[in-house]
């Protein structure tokens, strides 16, 4: 018999993704700024690339900020927001881009991260680089809702549909601006997290059990 797999969730306070691999019987971790919304003993509050180095078999990148890196921000690099300078804008892409390469260069043989699609001046900051190897939408898990989700990839395949169902609405994207619009933004599907879960902990189980035999 196998040991769980070890997972890290980084960048996660809703506990979303992390009770999915509980579920499935992994030792399953998150790790973000902010506490743990469902109160879990199993969240550390901190900066998840101090724990790159603690033995996990897969690091799952929930949502890493991601707003100077996407393709909807790019504008912001010629043009900055009011309060903002391009300076401040610039600085900002460089963080992103650098807490993206921390997590893709991370010591672990199974990641995945989670981001929109990347303008071209985040992809030239990013430390080996590799386009994303697959995106998704909740619809093909569930969820009645379309918010394309894209995933870099590492020692892991792509997801495979569980629930194709009908309903095409961009609930988040037509939210107006306010408190909450931040948050609903950054909350993961519980569809695609189940998804992962049962698939990838499947394919560690398969081939923990031929590296035993």
């Amino acid at each position: 018999m196998t040991r769980p797999m070890k997972v890290l969730i980084a960048c996660e306070f809703s506990g979303t993704v992390r009770n999915a691999f509980l579920e499935t019987g992994c030792d399953a971790w998150s790790c973000d700024l902010l506490p743990a919304e469902d109160r879990s003993n199993r969240h550390i509050v901190g900066d998840a690339r101090e724990l790159l180095c603690d033995g996990w078999d897969l690091l799952m990148v929930a949502h890493p900020p991601c707003t100077r890196l996407c393709n909807s921000g790019v504008r912001w690099l010629t043009k900055p927001p009011n309060g903002k300078t391009l300076d401040q804008m610039w600085s900002e892409l460089d963080e992103g881009a650098a807490l993206f390469s921390d997590f893709w260069n991370a010591p672990i043989d199974r990641i995945c991260i989670e981001n929109p699609v990347m303008h071209k001046h985040a992809k030239a900051r990013i430390k080996n680089y590799q386009e994303f190897a697959q995106s998704v939408q909740p619809w093909q898990f569930g969820h009645p809702e379309t918010k394309r989700t894209c995933f870099w990839l590492k020692g892991l395949p792509p997801l495979m549909a569980t629930d194709v169902v009908e309903g095409r609405t961009a609930r988040v994207h037509r939210m107006p601006p306010g408190p909450q619009r931040w948050d609903e933004r950054s909350r993961f599907f519980p569809g695609i997290a189940k998804a992962m879960a049962d698939q990838w902990t499947w394919i560690w189980e398969q081939d923990a059990g031929r590296a035993a035999a």
